[in-house]
């Protein structure tokens, strides 16, 4: 099997795994959200570590965390990363899973108004037509809804920032996160005591909710792996297509599984969206033909 066909395999696993994961959460709705997500910190450091461990790389993360730098950003990361996953569990217990798919449908061109702010990336006429979509697509829901869609909103930002500040971090991606976690790991023990003192914590009281709270350290770890794995086989334009995947199977799940409201002014705005993703996705695509033709003319 050629290796361009083992990481469309392996993205197309992690995309399915991201995209599913709604029904996991769905399976802890009767669990605090921030007690959710102090185990899924808590068990994804103890995995992390597992991997660091067996591939002899425990030294790479010690040497990152000592320089400053890396240590800010990691700390950055580690902050909207949380955020990410506090508010994307939580959306899944409030029945707003449709409200988050749009915010990963978002990210992409999120990621691209980041980038021009950031790094001064000149927008080509499609990524701006792309984007101004976006902006209406929101604007449109907002209007119609009566309230803005801040679930949306702080998904697509937060893993946005996140993605920046990671572009800023020498090391690989199982590390950087092992270092966000680890740095996270103190505030969940101290979460997770608070609540166990309080009797309220759900770790220990049923194997069912045990078992499902240490899964969620694989279940973080896994496709985080996976996608590494995937990006080093197959070009960024096919991982960004693949990506997809993931807020299509999150609106699926919210629809047809949770049986979530799908308003007038969801159709519309959801109809933006994937349009404004098509013709960021064409262009994406058309320069990705014209990079590669440019390097076999070279």
């Amino acid at each position: 099997m050629r290796e361009e066909t083992k990481g469309i395999i392996a993205m197309v696993a992690t995309c399915t795994v991201w995209g599913l994961s709604g029904i996991y959460y769905k399976l802890l709705d009767h669990i605090p959200p921030i007690e959710i997500l102090a185990h899924r910190t808590l068990w994804s450091c103890v995995f992390f570590a597992l991997i660091l461990l067996v591939q002899g790389r425990i030294s790479v993360l010690v040497q990152t965390v000592r320089v400053r730098r890396s240590l800010l950003l990691i700390g950055f990361a580690a902050l909207m990363i949380s955020t990410n996953w506090f508010v994307f569990i939580t959306s899944i217990q409030v029945g707003r899973a449709v409200e988050a798919s749009l915010g990963y449908y978002i990210f992409p061109l999120v990621a691209v108004l980041l980038g021009a702010i950031a790094f001064g990336e000149r927008l080509g006429r499609a990524q701006m037509v792309a984007v101004s979509l976006a902006v209406a697509a929101v604007v449109t829901l907002t209007i119609g809804l009566g309230v803005a869609p801040w679930i949306a909103l702080i998904l697509a930002s937060s893993f946005g920032l996140y993605g920046l500040v990671k572009k800023g971090l020498p090391v690989g991606p199982v590390v950087s996160v092992t270092a966000e976690v680890l740095l996270l790991a103190p505030i969940a023990l101290a979460i997770l005591w608070w609540l166990h003192s309080d009797g309220q914590g759900a770790f220990g009281t049923s194997f069912r909710d045990s078992a499902l709270l240490v899964f969620s350290g694989p279940l973080t770890a896994v496709p985080l792996v996976m996608f590494s794995y995937a990006t080093k086989r197959i070009r960024l334009a096919t991982v960004g297509l693949v990506q997809y995947l993931n807020p299509s199977l999150q609106f699926l799940v919210a629809t047809l599984l949770f049986r979530e409201v799908f308003s007038f002014w969801h159709a519309i705005a959801f109809v933006m969206i994937w349009t404004a993703l098509a013709i960021y996705t064409t262009a994406s695509l058309r320069q990705d033909r014209a990079a590669r033709r440019a390097i076999i003319k070279s």
